[in-house]
């Protein structure tokens, strides 16, 4: 059984942001597409799929013979890329395939919009795990051009939130995309996860603990690495078997196209996705996770905004999470008891969320903000109608809030539940 559990934050670990020197941009305002074009009107940015249709990418070409799976990982050649020179080996390999799979590693928790700390790829020969964080200013300008060639086949699995994080760590966009979490649904497998896909067709036990790693971890232990470069170095053999069994499948008279159009057109749908930033508006703090189901009166509502403004200004300041700064689930503990000294407010947060830096240095400015918070609580009476409405399910539109009045606010986003790879 499992050996000692993988820790999902190491404390001691010194910042990649300050070590690497990496710039980042958490100014409340809309992230910029530097890399793609924008219409005449400039109204809009212009992905390079836009240029194709689904049809495009879609290979119905029937192999000569059964898929075969690749020899094992401790026979196949590895990489890991930590180096200029090593990339630049790299996309000269990647040069000379159609195909290749990918994956990424990601860090939410100590950062304000993320951070993407590995990049694994997997041609039929080789694994390579490129180090996002040495490497980050040289991805995107050495990658790019690849990505977004439509000649080569990208396969990923449940890639809805890679795509986002290429974009706005790299500025690298997708063409010709094959997701085997899009196929799994469509051949109604019985789960959908990479894991799941890993055992049934490879008899490959992944280890889920790894999932939630700290890989901003370095040097990376063996184990990890594995992991990582597990999640790739099947994903070509996986793809031509869900390939050769979608092609099997009847055509679906409804959209009258073929199983494996429907998976290329899906995965065509998440590639146009484009990157967007969570802008703070005073309203942001009614999508807090569990607050219709709080029941709180107006002077705690007011607490809940004002908390919220407060976390998401420390979080851009310092590029820390919201959730790193202050867990939903303990600004909404706060709000409910609203301490109104020092003392009460340190005691309720030591008996439930000991060790949290962000609260315990600024204790005098909470209870001074919880206090004024308070005063102004009469603005946000409005605010609990609506969230009585939400809690009984009647209103689920979150556009509705632009009725509301009220100030303070703040981002949603709590660390362990946002943004993060399943």
């Amino acid at each position: 059984m499992g050996g000692p559990a993988v820790p999902f934050h190491i404390s001691t670990i010194p910042k990649p942001q300050d070590e690497y020197r990496i710039l980042v941009n958490n100014l409340n305002e809309p992230f910029e597409h530097v890399w793609l074009e924008t219409s005449e009107d400039e109204s809009r940015f212009i992905h390079p799929l836009e240029k194709f249709s689904s049809l495009d990418f879609l290979d119905t070409a029937v192999a000569a013979s059964d898929p075969v799976k690749p020899p094992s990982l401790d026979h196949t050649p590895f990489k890991l890329v930590e180096k200029l020179n090593d990339l630049k080996e790299l996309v000269l390999k990647l040069q000379g395939v159609d195909e290749f799979a990918v994956d990424l590693e990601h860090n939410q928790y100590r950062s304000f919009l993320g951070i993407t700390c590995l990049m694994q790829i997997s041609t039929r020969t080789e694994d390579f795990v490129i180090d996002t964080l040495k490497l980050r200013i040289y991805v995107g300008p050495y990658l790019r051009e690849i990505f977004k060639d439509p000649t080569k086949r990208k396969v990923m699995h449940g890639a809805d939130k890679d795509i986002l994080w290429l974009q706005r760590d790299f500025g690298i966009y997708i063409c010709n995309l094959f997701d085997t979490g899009q196929a799994s649904r469509l051949l109604k497998m019985e789960k959908n996860s990479l894991a799941y896909l890993l055992q049934h067709f490879c008899g490959i036990m992944a280890k889920k603990e790894y999932q939630s790693a700290d890989w901003r971890l370095r040097p990376l232990p063996s184990e990890m690495l594995r992991y990582a470069r597990e999640d790739t170095h099947f994903l070509l053999y996986i793809y031509d078997v869900m390939k050769m069994k979608l092609l099997s499948l009847s055509v679906n008279t409804e959209s009258s196209s073929s199983p494996l159009a429907e998976v290329y057109k899906l995965s065509y749908d998440i590639s146009m996705q484009l990157y967007t930033k969570d802008i703070w508006t005073d309203k942001s703090y009614l999508n807090i996770y569990g607050l219709p189901e709080a029941g709180f009166n107006a002077k705690q509502l007011a607490v809940v905004a004002g908390l919220s403004e407060w976390r998401d200004a420390v979080g851009r300041t310092a590029d820390e999470s919201t959730g790193y700064i202050l867990p939903n689930r303990a600004l909404l503990d706060i709000a409910k008891e609203m301490p109104l000294t020092s003392y009460r407010l340190l005691q309720l947060v030591k008996s439930k969320y000991p060790h949290n830096p962000s609260i315990e240095n600024n204790v005098d400015y909470i209870v001074n903000l919880i206090r004024n918070s308070i005063q102004a609580s009469a603005a946000y009476e409005a605010g609990v109608e609506y969230l009585k409405e939400m809690s009984r399910g009647k209103n689920s539109d979150v556009n509705a809030t632009s009725n509301i009045n009220g100030g303070g606010g703040g981002d949603t986003k709590d660390a362990k539940t946002s943004h993060h790879k399943v």
